[in-house]
């Protein structure tokens, strides 16, 4: 709960300081053989490449095996540029590709549950490529945004964004207390209660 609320925190100012993007060319060339490609991802797990205009479902990347390319390979980017506007970087062969957060790079979208497996959530476009194990007693409910919060592979930062259309299919499993009805205390699912990692 505390690491999930500092990491949050901390991204939060991440994106105070990089509403301004340093400006770039799709597919420049810094150096001999090297392009650098800049992406973005909103906070229902749709990528983008940063300057396209209209930014929606039909504007989006879709495509699974891409996707999962491109986020298997995500990192933190300690690569010296442009490190403040994208915190993230996935590379690929001769390309850099750099990644913007409208709120974490991890957004997972879909809670997969098969007979005789663990359920897991689905990410960013990847079905059943790009999962991590569902464990709800560390969902986090942010206590100024509302926005739901679950740990999330490290190279992504360690804590993934719940899309709101999720949220609120796993909403009706909160409890919350008296008073506090803009932050969940416990969850409950399948027999099971678990207190809320806050």
């Amino acid at each position: 709960g505390l690491l999930i609320l500092i990491r949050l925190f901390s991204s939060d100012w991440r994106r105070l300081l990089s509403r301004h993007v340093s400006s770039y060319t799709q597919g420049q060339s810094p150096e001999a053989r090297i392009r650098q490609y800049f992406y973005c991802i909103d906070h229902q797990g749709q990528l983008f490449l940063d300057d396209t205009k209209v930014k929606n479902f039909v504007t989006c990347f879709k495509d699974q095996h891409l996707l999962v390319f491109f986020f298997n390979r995500l990192k933190v980017n300690r690569s010296g540029r442009y490190e403040q506007d994208c915190p993230f970087l996935s590379l690929c062969r001769r390309e850099r590709n750099f990644l913007r957060c409208e709120d974490q790079p991890v957004v997972f979208t879909h809670l997969l549950s098969e007979a005789g497996h663990e359920e897991s959530l689905s990410y960013c476009g990847g079905g059943a490529k790009l999962t991590a194990p569902f464990c709800p007693v560390s969902l986090f409910m942010h206590p100024v945004s509302s926005r739901v919060y679950h740990p999330g592979a490290e190279r992504g930062g360690g804590v993934g964004l719940v899309r709101s259309a999720l949220s609120i299919e796993l909403s009706v499993h909160f409890e919350y207390a008296a008073g506090q009805e803009s932050t969940a205390h416990s969850f409950h699912m399948g027999g099971a209660s678990t207190q809320s990692d806050q």
